[in-house]
């Protein structure tokens, strides 16, 4: 009560907040006043002064603090830009489509760039002009010179954004670039290079994965650094597609595959289960006829664990009497006492099906019913138990041993793909469904973003689930993909120095925005108060109800030719409403992830006279709906939402399409208990009492204020659920990130080094102590270990009398073979071509990087999924996964410097060069005598020499001086005889007779 009384007189934080901001607003408007007396070009000057001011402060909180200054005098100057394009009626084209520019700022749109200036989200309702708004913020943090970025959430709004914008920075003397899909890394880097550059999130993000996980040289990279970013439809991008890392794949290196085997007897199991919950509901139904409730109940609550979307069931779940009997029946079952009674009626079905977790699990009767001769073909083999067993076995020799366990081995992994393989086949058939997850094009299936209905070309879900959808649909199965880089959306955006963002609906996330992002939220006030009317929701038992009221309300206001813009939750709604309007004969356009070329044309004909555009929820946002003539007479456009989405935002953000700039409009939802959301988060029990106290008939509705709060009740409890789902994702990619971080600054060094030398030269300082230290700083040193360790990495040629390592300290003997590997690499660079040298070390570093880091993402992948099932052992997985990982990381960059070592000798600038280098060497053959072609005075009769390595043979002398050496391939001098030609000794016998025999 406190808290009310003070907040109605000292106002609210965020009205304190834009308070304290207003004098500002006043000053900017003080300056325009004197700027309209000056020219176009001493306009344009004062971006000259100031860019080239700015370009003289170093450090960059000195030049924060220098932007803050000059803001009131900055943004004046752009809006005093606005005027002069405005009152000139400024014609030119945006897409190809012709424009006139007549916008100027108003003050509450000055008051939003002071916010987006400050590293803040400014929550600006639709329509007030955001586009407009960020040019003020992104003019004053581009004089910097460090670049300004726009994000927007399609590559049509960023294009179109840069061209219509554009039209001001040029006017005010400052650069603009845009980033499409398509283009070249040339084109890339210019358009970074310019002041302002707009561009999607995911270019953003895909351009900084290549430029620090690909790229091999400065040319290659385009991005310049992250100084200053505004995020447009922050809760989209920040939010929504949070949870979505971004990642770059390549084709596995192999693929094994076996959805189209398993598919067919997946399908038979998916129809034989369909048929038993039919017969469970047929009998459900009588014994709920003869009075029987209890066991009606019960059965029907199995056929819920088995087809949640099962249609008698959905029916059923509309009468309270059902519903009621069918939750008692879930909730017994579901008490402590009862999991073996729930254990053995889920061993009734074949699998079992949870739609909040979308999983789906095999019981013991679907895996007979899968492998019928095989009672363990699901069950994975405990390798531990049988390598100990075959490690104890006598009568089997180590290579036997070793045979045996390349068995076990390969048996393991023939049966985790198999297991692995079914489940995502089950998920693919009852849990994905075809025009709602996804869409089929060109023979491919493409996702539909669940949050906007767009789809999403070139994405593919993870973890071989795709394939098992291209399976069902029997489309082409493209190959496995593996992760070359990742990041996700967060970690990108926390790069910048400075974020900020714009939406109409940021408010109801405010707290994850601060949690996660540091980022606060400011609602700026409209510019003209809103008249739009937001009726109750109107609530219904069937979704055949819910869809016969929403055709009445879309035929009542086309006959008073009232446009209409009706919100679905996906393409298949959209489509069936389609269907219904068709029949009715009520002419109407649809947007949904199948059209979205023509999304904004669409959209921004939406508000003309008698217009009826059914839209899948965000589609065509960014674009403005403008009012037709005669409209806002009829009441403005109307706003019908065909459900309840899980998040409050998206239905505040279609609620928001209508009533822009103080124009009349009206919204009404309509919800049902079969909607996703009222059946898997429990609005629906409360509603089901109102319902029966009512005692409402067929057709009829509900609707009171109070009814709404119980729905946003439900969507309150589904934000929360996400939030902590991301929470999660974020925290375990932290720890990805402070690797990746660390990886790609080494990358990045390496690409940046004028002397990579410098680099080679730290690993084989930092590396060979290190491999010293492990064989030789222990209590029985491992002297011949060493030597042969040193001979395979090295051309040394090493003995154990020439190394004589007991002399000498394990320091010592490190800077020993440090002097040593850096003199013999000294004289293989001296034959190599010296403008090539750099980059060959280049790319010998970053090669041994790509390749482990890789690898080492496809090991911290598998962690990951592993690490969940520590929880049963009262172990936090995330503290389980820090610990892992950063064992894993340890020997991640041990790897690479010794990959670096092995290849320091095995890589050339060119062949000649390299041959040059072994000609230097003294050189010592595998045999005394090469097996030239004999004669009759010289029979072949040579003896096996001993190599010391792979690389290295006999010789060297043993002191820091020691000539390098090598062995080289065993070259013939005469053409190679064949086994059944006479010898060329003149015995007249055949070669393999004769001294072939002993060559």
């Amino acid at each position: 009560m406190v808290g009310w009384i003070l907040k109605k007189i000292l106002g609210s934080k965020n009205q304190r907040e834009l308070k304290r901001l207003m004098p500002i607003v006043r000053r900017i408007n003080e300056a325009d006043e004197q700027f309209k007396s000056l020219s176009d070009e001493d306009l344009r000057a004062k971006t000259v002064a100031w860019k080239e001011e700015l370009a003289k402060i170093p450090e960059l909180e000195d030049q924060w603090k220098k932007l803050d200054e000059i803001l009131p005098e900055a943004f004046a100057i752009v809006k005093n830009a606005a005027r002069r394009l405005k009152d000139r009626q400024h014609s030119f084209t945006v897409c190809d489509q012709p424009m006139t520019w007549d916008m100027m700022h108003f003050d509450v749109q000055l008051l939003g760039g002071v916010v987006l200036h400050r590293g803040r989200i400014a929550e600006m309702a639709t329509g007030e002009g955001k586009t407009l708004v960020a040019t003020l913020p992104l003019y004053l943090n581009a004089l910097s010179g460090r670049g300004a970025h726009l994000v927007t959430v399609n590559d049509y709004l960023a294009r179109r954004d840069a061209e219509w914008m554009g039209q001001l920075y040029d006017f005010l003397g400052l650069t603009v670039g845009c980033i499409q899909h398509d283009q070249e890394p040339d084109v890339r880097r210019e358009q970074y290079a310019m002041d302002v550059t707009y561009g999607t999130n995911s270019e953003f993000g895909f351009d900084y994965l290549r430029d620090n996980g690909m790229a091999t040289t400065r040319e290659q990279q385009v991005q310049r650094g992250y100084h200053y970013s505004i995020v447009d439809e922050v809760d989209s991008i920040l939010i929504d597609e949070a949870r979505t890392p971004l990642i770059i794949s390549g084709p596995a290196t192999i693929s094994t595959h076996q959805y189209d085997k398993w598919k067919p007897l997946i399908e038979q199991l998916v129809r034989k289960q369909n048929m038993l919950c039919n017969r469970l509901a047929s009998e459900a139904m009588e014994k709920f006829e003869q009075g029987d409730v209890e066991i009606g109940g019960r059965l029907m609550f199995k056929v819920k664990l088995g087809q949640p979307r099962n249609k008698q069931l959905l029916r059923m779940m509309e009468d309270p009497d059902k519903r009621r009997a069918i939750d008692k029946a879930e909730l017994s079952f579901y008490q402590d006492t009862r999991k073996e009674e729930l254990f053995a009626m889920k061993e009734e079905l074949f699998f079992t099906i949870d739609e909040k977790s979308n999983e789906a699990d095999l019981s013991e009767q679907g895996r007979i019913f899968l492998n019928p001769d095989d009672p363990n073909a699901f069950v994975l083999p405990d390798l531990i138990n049988e390598f100990t067993e075959i490690d104890l076995d006598p009568s089997l020799s180590q290579e036997e041993k070793d045979k045996k366990k390349a068995e076990r081995q390969q048996h393991c992994d023939t049966q985790a793909e198999r297991i692995h393989n079914i489940s995502q086949l089950l998920r693919a058939y009852c849990l994905f469904e075809k025009d709602v997850q996804y869409v089929i094009e060109d023979n491919k299936v493409v996702i539909v973003d669940e949050f906007t209905g767009r789809k999403m070309p070139g994405r593919r879900w993870s973890d071989g689930l795709h394939q098992a959808v291209e399976a069902k649909e029997g489309v082409q199965i493209d190959r496995e993909t593996q992760t070359l880089a990742t990041i996700t959306i967060q970690n990108y955006f926390r790069l910048y120095q400075k974020l900020a963002g714009m939406t109409g609906t940021a408010e109801t996330e405010a707290a994850e925005f601060h949690d996660i992002y540091k980022l606060d939220v400011n609602m700026i006030p409209t510019n003209r108060p809103v008249a739009r009317t937001d009726y109750n929701d109107r609530i219904y038992k069937t979704r055949r109800e819910k869809y016969n009221a929403v055709i009445n309300e879309i035929r009542e206001a086309h006959n008073k030719q009232q446009p209409v813009l009706v919100g679905t939750v996906s393409v298949e709604a959209s489509e069936l409403l389609s269907r219904m309007l068709k029949r009715e004969k009520i002419p109407h356009n649809v947007l949904n992830a199948k059209f979205h070329m023509q999304e904004a044309e669409i959209v921004a004909r939406a508000g003309q006279p008698g217009t009826v555009t059914i839209s899948t929820n965000m589609a065509g946002r960014g674009t403005d709906i403008k009012l037709g003539a005669g409209v806002p007479d009829r009441g403005g456009l109307m706003v019908i939402g065909t459900e309840r989405h899980e998040a409050r935002r998206i239905d505040r953000q279609l609620r928001g399409r209508c009533a822009r700039q103080g124009d009349p409009g009206a919204s009404r939802f309509y919800v049902s208990f079969e909607d996703d959301l009222m059946r898997n988060f429990g609005a629906a029990d409360r509603m089901t009492k109102i319902m029966e106290r009512f005692g409402l008939e067929e057709g009829q509705e509900l609707e009171h204020r109070w009814l709404n709060k119980s729905v946003e009740t439900a969507q309150k409890r589904v934000e929360q659920r996400n939030y902590l789902i991301r929470k999660r994702t974020l925290d375990f990619d932290d720890v990805m990130n402070m690797q990746r971080e660390v990886v790609y600054t080494y990358r990045n060094d390496t690409i940046d080094s004028e002397e990579p030398r410098k680099l080679i030269y730290e690993v084989i300082d930092e590396a060979v102590p290190a491999k010293v230290k492990e064989y030789l700083d222990v209590d029985e040193p491992h002297y011949n270990a060493l030597i042969h360790w040193v001979n395979t990495t090295f051309p040394l040629g090493l003995t154990k009398e020439k190394a004589q390592f007991e002399t000498r300290t394990v320091d010592e003997n490190a800077q020993f073979l440090i002097e040593k590997i850096k003199n013999a690499y000294e004289r293989k660079s001296s034959h190599e071509e010296p403008t090539a040298v750099k980059s060959l070390e280049r790319y010998i570093i970053l090669n041994a990087i790509d390749r482990l880091w890789q690898e080492h993402l496809y090991a911290m992948d598998a962690l990951r999924e592993g690490v969940y099932l520590r929880g049963y052992a009262q172990k936090d997985p995330l503290i389980e996964y820090k610990t892992e990982a950063y064992d894993m990381f340890v020997e991640l960059m041990a790897n690479i410097k010794n990959e670096v070592l092995n290849n320091l000798f095995r890589s050339t600038s060119n062949l000649q060069a390299f041959e040059n280098f072994l000609a230097t060497l003294p050189q010592f053959l595998l045999r005394e005598h090469a097996p030239s072609a004999p004669t009759a005075n010289a029979p072949a009769r040579g003896r096996q020499l001993q190599p010391v390595g792979a690389m290295a043979a006999v010789g060297g002398d043993g002191d820091g001086a020691g000539e390098v050496t090598i062995d080289l391939p065993i070259r013939r001098s005469m053409p190679k005889v064949g086994r059944n030609e006479p010898c060329p000794c003149g015995s007249g016998k055949k070669y393999k007779n004769c001294c072939g025999r002993v060559a």
